[in-house]
Protein backbone atom coordinates (compact mmCIF):
# COMPACT_ATOMS: atom_id res chain seq x y z
CA UNK A 1 0.00 0.00 0.00
CA UNK A 2 1.26 3.72 -0.81
CA UNK A 3 1.46 6.18 1.29
CA UNK A 4 -1.65 8.25 -0.83
CA UNK A 5 -3.52 4.86 -0.09
CA UNK A 6 -2.31 4.65 3.88
CA UNK A 7 -3.31 8.01 3.73
CA UNK A 8 -6.48 8.29 2.39
CA UNK A 9 -7.78 5.43 5.09
CA UNK A 10 -6.57 7.36 7.57
CA UNK A 11 -9.09 10.29 6.83
CA UNK A 12 -11.67 8.21 6.53
CA UNK A 13 -11.16 6.67 9.76
CA UNK A 14 -10.24 10.25 11.59
CA UNK A 15 -13.74 10.96 10.41
CA UNK A 16 -15.92 7.53 10.97
CA UNK A 17 -15.95 8.25 14.40
CA UNK A 18 -17.28 11.82 14.59
CA UNK A 19 -19.88 11.30 11.76
CA UNK A 20 -21.18 8.40 14.35
CA UNK A 21 -21.36 10.84 17.37
CA UNK A 22 -22.60 13.98 15.59
CA UNK A 23 -25.48 11.57 14.09
CA UNK A 24 -26.54 10.20 17.32
CA UNK A 25 -26.12 13.90 18.66
CA UNK A 26 -28.85 14.89 15.85
CA UNK A 27 -30.95 12.42 16.97
CA UNK A 28 -30.98 12.82 20.44
CA UNK A 29 -31.45 16.64 19.85
CA UNK A 30 -34.56 15.71 17.36
CA UNK A 31 -36.23 13.66 20.31
CA UNK A 32 -35.47 16.91 22.48
CA UNK A 33 -36.86 19.46 20.12
CA UNK A 34 -40.45 17.34 20.14
CA UNK A 35 -40.76 17.06 23.67
CA UNK A 36 -38.79 20.04 25.43
CA UNK A 37 -38.39 23.77 24.47
CA UNK A 38 -34.63 22.71 23.95
CA UNK A 39 -34.05 23.20 19.90
CA UNK A 40 -30.27 22.49 19.12
CA UNK A 41 -31.25 20.52 15.86
CA UNK A 42 -30.11 23.11 13.47
CA UNK A 43 -27.03 23.75 15.07
CA UNK A 44 -26.12 19.86 15.07
CA UNK A 45 -28.13 19.48 11.74
CA UNK A 46 -24.88 21.48 10.02
CA UNK A 47 -22.43 20.25 11.99
CA UNK A 48 -23.55 16.64 11.11
CA UNK A 49 -24.12 17.65 7.67
CA UNK A 50 -20.38 18.71 6.91
CA UNK A 51 -19.07 15.49 8.62
CA UNK A 52 -21.39 13.53 6.57
CA UNK A 53 -20.24 15.15 3.68
CA UNK A 54 -16.40 14.94 4.42
CA UNK A 55 -17.06 11.04 5.09
CA UNK A 56 -18.68 10.74 1.80
CA UNK A 57 -15.65 13.00 -0.16
CA UNK A 58 -13.06 10.83 1.73
CA UNK A 59 -15.21 7.20 1.52
CA UNK A 60 -14.69 8.00 -2.55
CA UNK A 61 -11.43 9.10 -2.54
CA UNK A 62 -10.80 5.69 -0.39
CA UNK A 63 -12.45 3.58 -2.66
CA UNK A 64 -10.61 4.89 -5.60
CA UNK A 65 -7.78 4.48 -4.29
CA UNK A 66 -8.03 1.26 -2.71
CA UNK A 67 -9.59 -0.53 -5.45
CA UNK A 68 -12.37 -1.91 -3.16
CA UNK A 69 -15.11 -4.35 -4.46
CA UNK A 70 -18.33 -2.80 -4.98
CA UNK A 71 -20.01 -4.56 -2.00
CA UNK A 72 -17.01 -3.46 0.63
CA UNK A 73 -17.45 0.30 -0.82
CA UNK A 74 -21.32 -0.03 -0.61
CA UNK A 75 -20.48 -1.67 3.05
CA UNK A 76 -18.71 1.65 4.20
CA UNK A 77 -21.53 3.75 2.63
CA UNK A 78 -24.21 1.61 4.68
CA UNK A 79 -22.19 1.93 7.89
CA UNK A 80 -22.27 5.97 7.36
CA UNK A 81 -26.30 5.90 7.57
CA UNK A 82 -26.66 3.94 10.20
CA UNK A 83 -26.66 5.00 13.98
CA UNK A 84 -23.11 3.43 15.62
CA UNK A 85 -22.26 2.71 12.08
CA UNK A 86 -19.51 5.05 12.00
CA UNK A 87 -18.07 3.40 14.95
CA UNK A 88 -18.01 -0.30 13.20
CA UNK A 89 -16.49 1.69 9.88
CA UNK A 90 -13.98 3.17 12.44
CA UNK A 91 -13.06 -0.34 14.09
CA UNK A 92 -12.59 -2.48 10.38
CA UNK A 93 -11.09 0.54 9.08
CA UNK A 94 -7.85 0.26 11.46
CA UNK A 95 -8.21 -3.32 11.06
CA UNK A 96 -7.90 -3.47 7.22
CA UNK A 97 -4.77 -0.14 7.59
CA UNK A 98 -3.16 -2.83 10.36
CA UNK A 99 -3.13 -6.04 7.54
CA UNK A 100 -1.85 -3.57 4.81
CA UNK A 101 1.18 -2.60 7.26
CA UNK A 102 2.16 -5.67 8.31
CA UNK A 103 1.56 -7.15 4.50
CA UNK A 104 3.39 -4.15 3.27
CA UNK A 105 6.72 -5.02 5.86
CA UNK A 106 6.46 -8.40 5.11
CA UNK A 107 6.73 -7.70 1.03
CA UNK A 108 9.62 -5.60 1.96
CA UNK A 109 11.76 -7.63 3.64
CA UNK A 110 10.86 -10.73 1.20
CA UNK A 111 12.73 -8.30 -1.43
CA UNK A 112 15.61 -7.34 1.35
CA UNK A 113 16.38 -11.48 1.56
CA UNK A 114 16.23 -12.09 -2.34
Amino acid sequence: MDIKTASSLHRLRLVSAPEAVSFLLLLVCSVLKRTTEFNAVPVMGAIHGVLFILYVLFWLDAWNRTKWSLKTAALYFVLSVLPFGGFFAERKLKREAEAAVIASRARREGKVDA
